[in-house]
């Protein structure tokens, strides 16, 4: 007759269930080695863990290895390390391989990589000598980390900052330009401070139109009319009695989609108008020619202005803003630096259920 062990604890006896490996289907975690805990963390990391002997030839490739450079295990291991190195960047993998043969680790190393279909990735690596218990160097372990995204953030951030900047330092140029419109047809200081109220509200009408989002614009809107919009831009720039910019042709109606970057657009040729062209000066002006053939078709013509000439150097960031928008709106752009005025012709794609009005 079985008896119970002596100071068993009644709470604790043999009816108490016991999780084991034939019951969860996975080995019990008390049953696990530390090389079989090391070897899962590695393959089950979310980072690129790689290891090289001293001659840079792979020893081994986790699973994050092969979703970062779409290469499989078997294709990686006993491959050189070079098959993830750009061409010319051949030169990191040999001072990575001097530091390792004198012991030092590599720690965040941000650099590019190749993938097996040749497309290039950013990335961050750390480098560690792999001994043995004698302390012999035997090869390295490289833990990769894809950045790309975070990269791709970074640039968006500085692309941000660098178009508040742009917009503010013209913003201020403006600024200038509406004071001495405004100066020129005034006849007391209570009518040139009612003009110039007037000519801020419709610069901030305008600028709304090139912010994504605007509150003046929502995604239900319908269609807006083309000249509607280069009347909105251009409203805080006219004269009383002499109107600068005029606009003719084909009224056609602008997808909501496309009114943000077509207002960035036309924001930016009357500001460099301002700051440079016809706007410049007390006797300039500006004519556009809208016309729809197979899209729009759009020809902003200055005279009146100073003498222009091509500029040298290289772009501006207003000029990267352009490229921007006339991406979005898959459409094309092309200036003539004629002595008398800058001729812009803009040309987009057709748009679907477009219609038009003439004038």
């Amino acid at each position: 007759m079985s008896q119970e062990p002596k100071n068993a604890d009644p709470a604790c006896t043999a009816s108490e269930p016991r999780v084991n490996e034939a019951q969860t289907g996975r080995p019990a975690i008390g049953l696990l080695s530390a090389e079989a805990w090391l070897a899962a963390i590695v393959e089950n990391s979310e980072d690129a863990i790689i290891s090289k002997s001293v001659d840079g030839i792979i020893t081994s490739w986790n699973n994050s290895a092969e979703r970062v450079f779409g290469f499989a295990a078997s294709e990686a291991v006993g491959q050189p390390i070079t098959i993830i190195v750009p061409p010319e960047l051949l030169h990191e993998e040999a001072t990575i391989i001097a530091h390792i043969q004198a012991g030092e680790r590599i720690e965040h190393l941000e650099t590019v990589r190749r993938r097996k279909d040749g497309t290039l990735v950013d990335i961050s690596l750390t480098v560690s000598p792999v001994r043995d218990k004698d302390g012999t160097i035997l090869g390295a372990s490289k833990i990769v980390r894809d950045i790309s995204e975070r990269n791709r953030l970074v640039e968006r951030q500085d692309l941000l900052l660098r178009e508040m900047n742009h917009r503010i330092k013209n913003l201020f140029a403006v600024m200038n330009a509406l004071v001495s419109l405004s100066e020129r047809t005034a006849t007391s200081v209570k009518s040139l401070a009612s003009d110039l109220r007037a000519r801020i509200s419709a610069l901030a009408a305008a600028h709304s139109l090139t912010l994504p989002g605007a509150d003046s614009v929502s995604e239900s809107s319908g269609p807006v009319r083309l000249f509607a919009l280069v009347e909105a831009i251009s409203a805080a720039h006219q004269d009383k009695g002499n109107e600068r910019i005029a606009v003719k042709g084909d009224d056609i109606s602008v997808d909501v989609s496309l009114l943000t970057p077509l207002a960035l657009l036309l924001h930016e040729f009357v500001t460099n108008s301002i700051k440079y062209g016809a706007l410049s000066t007390a006797e300039g002006y500006i004519e556009v020619d809208v016309r729809e053939e197979d899209g729009l078709s759009l020809e902003w013509k200055e005279t009146g202005g100073p003498p222009i000439k091509v500029p040298a150097g290289p772009n501006g960031f207003g000029s990267r803003l352009e490229r921007a928008a006339i991406d979005t709106i898959k459409g094309s752009i092309t200036r003539d630096w004629k002595t008398h005025g800058l001729s812009i012709k803009l040309r987009l794609p057709q748009q679907s259920g477009a219609e038009k009005q003439c004038s």
